[in-house]
């Protein structure tokens, strides 16, 4: 896209400038997968969270991912669906209203599972709750963005973890990509099932979280969509359900900025 500075001399910059045709495109391109795939795509509000363009967004997907009360809200109020939340930790001054405003719960420990869950039931009887667990592998560089380096508090290892899964336990969470490949999902989820696959059979649901860069050029959408697919077919009960965020506007336009001085 080309800019033309008269166009915005009478705003403020900078500004973010969204194409709504771009973004369609890639609107398009993560609803193909998650039909082909058969799988659920959801946006995650950390990477992408501009409400004006909401009404676009369900035209292709039907919730959002939330990882704070004012997300739950913003899902709930603005883009009209309860959210699939998560946090490292939920307080008493926030859980009733994050179970309002949520269709799922997911929990960093059991621990808060065991203070919250029968409180957050009674705010919301259709609530579906799960765990957030730490395969401990995760090809992520950046460390800051590794949620499975070492020392990490996200999520519950193995280890930790009882042979029967807590009454009212749905699903798993798992997070440990960024901006990342199919190839480096397929080699990770190599690492999830030798971990966790035991307590699949116990599950309705599992969230293979963000990082997904499936519109980016050089990603491997048909990889994608091929793994997703024999996953499936191995574990046919489990609903599957990603939440990428970048994916959603990525090059969908541009930053606005002006030069005020040189020095």
């Amino acid at each position: 896209m080309k800019i033309n500075p008269l166009t915005y001399a009478e705003l403020s910059r900078p500004m973010y400038v969204l194409e709504e045709a771009r973004l369609r495109e890639n609107l398009n391109l993560i609803a193909h997968v998650a039909k082909e795939a058969d799988v659920e795509i959801i946006l995650a509000f950390k990477a992408y969270a501009l409400w004006r363009t909401f009404p676009i967004f369900r035209e292709y997907i039907k919730a959002t991912t939330a990882s704070s009360l004012f997300e739950a809200r913003l899902g709930f109020e603005e883009f009209g669906a309860p959210t699939h939340t998560f946090s490292p930790g939920y307080t008493d001054y926030e859980i009733d209203d994050i179970a309002r405003c949520s269709s799922h719960l997911v929990f960093n420990s059991l621990t808060q599972y065991e203070r919250f869950h029968v409180r957050a039931k009674i705010e919301n009887e259709k609530l579906s709750f799960g765990l957030r667990v730490n395969p401990e592998y995760s090809e992520v560089e950046t460390l800051i963005y590794n949620p499975c380096a070492p020392g990490t508090r996200f999520g519950i290892s193995s280890d930790k973890l009882p042979e029967t899964l807590p009454e009212g336990i749905d699903g798993f969470h798992i997070h440990c990509h960024c901006e990342s490949g199919s190839d480096v999902f397929e080699r990770t989820l190599v690492h999830i099932e030798e971990k966790f696959a035991k307590w699949f059979p116990q599950l309705k649901w599992i969230n293979f979280g963000g990082g997904h860069l499936m519109t980016r050029k050089d990603y491997d959408v048909k990889r994608l969509i091929h793994v997703l697919r024999e996953f499936r077919k191995r574990y046919p009960w489990l609903k599957v359900i990603l939440e990428p965020g970048s994916a959603f506007a990525w090059q969908t336009g541009p930053l606005v900025v002006q030069v005020v001085d040189i020095v």
